[in-house]
């Protein structure tokens, strides 16, 4: 595997490539990660440069105002990571001393951060023999001992399968290894087994069902919700609010609007978009309000905003779905 990824690793902003003697900066290796959460490489590149060129220390991160990161994380989806990545951040400087801890345990202590984190930021920054399971990594090494238990339950033999294999020497390589090789040969669908570097030993070559390894239990049907959000204009200005710090979409910039339930509204809209959640589906619909009093009252606590800079809001993507809709209509 080492040998493999000496020759063929991928070229990422946040990694130090096999022969570069720098030391890996921890911040950017804890960032990628958090960034990297249920999000891909490519959404995740653009991102991370511009967080790292805006706040390249972990010092300027906590410095930060929480209203700018979660702006600047807008699209990226799983608000909570960002709210968390600030508070991580303001740990690291208030209580550690601006240094991430070196060990899985210690870093485990910190916001934010859980296993798969914390294993994959000690191997990867401090060099230490961690056991690194990502999707990707869960995936080869399913096919590799052609585990065939449905997940989550066979996370353990996965585990036990990778474990004696993490070498002391170069362990964030190994688990970079094992992440390029899921990402770009032992891919979900079509894997390029005659090029694999472990195919020699690997169980599931040529197998007709290898593409359903790891087996995946049964997918239950989200539920579906239903919202509304209110377009209250005035002199090219459109009514924002914040939502709550907790819950969905927390902290962030957004239009207006009643609670999200399980039966449609009422009144009537002028656009409506669907968006998926991890555990439910929802349709927004939105209601032009003229800025009559009634409007303003139920819009308490906001801000006026100018409809031609709306881009620099930090509107999350259900939300910018909603403005876009708007632009379509009124062009």
């Amino acid at each position: 595997m080492l040998s493999w990824y000496d020759r063929a690793a991928r070229d990422l902003p946040w990694r130090i490539g096999p022969g570069d003697r720098t030391v890996p900066d921890p911040y950017r290796v804890w960032l990628a990660e958090i960034m990297l959460q249920q999000t891909t490489v490519a959404a995740v590149t653009g991102y991370f440069l511009k967080f790292t060129a805006r706040w390249p220390t972990v010092a300027d991160l906590a410095a930060a105002d929480d209203a700018d990161v979660m702006a600047a994380w807008a699209g990226l989806g799983y608000y909570a990571r960002a709210r968390n990545l600030l508070a991580c951040a303001r740990t690291v400087v208030a209580a550690h001393g601006g240094r991430f801890p070196d060990s899985e345990a210690g870093l485990r202590t910190l916001p934010g951060i859980g296993d798969y984190t914390a294993a994959s930021v000690a191997a990867i920054a401090f060099g230490r023999p961690a056991v690194v399971i990502d999707a990707n990594i869960e995936r080869v090494l399913a096919r590799h001992r052609l585990i065939t238990t449905p997940l989550p339950l066979a996370k353990r033999e996965i585990r036990a399968a990778l474990a004696p294999r993490v070498p002391e020497d170069r362990p964030g390589d190994f688990a970079q290894a094992l992440m390029d090789l899921g990402a770009t040969i032992c891919t979900p669908r079509s894997p390029a087994c005659a090029i694999c570097p472990v195919m020699a030993d690997c169980r599931a070559p040529g197998r007709a069902d290898i593409e359903r390894i790891p087996v995946k239990p049964p997918k239950k049907a989200k539920p579906h919700r239903h919202g509304v959000a209110w377009w209250i204009e005035q002199d090219g200005r459109l009514w924002l609010v914040r939502r709550p710090g907790k819950g969905m979409l927390g902290g962030m910039r957004a239009l207006p609007g009643g609670e999200w339930a399980d039966t449609p509204a009422d009144e009537s809209g002028i656009a409506s978009v669907d968006h998926g959640f991890t555990h439910f589906d929802l349709t927004l619909t939105l209601i032009r309000r003229e800025g009559s009093p009634e409007a303003r009252d139920a819009a308490a606590e906001g801000e006026w905003w100018p409809i031609s800079d709306l881009d620099a809001a930090g509107l999350p993507t259900l939300y910018r779905k909603l403005v876009d809709k708007m632009r379509e209509r009124d062009a």
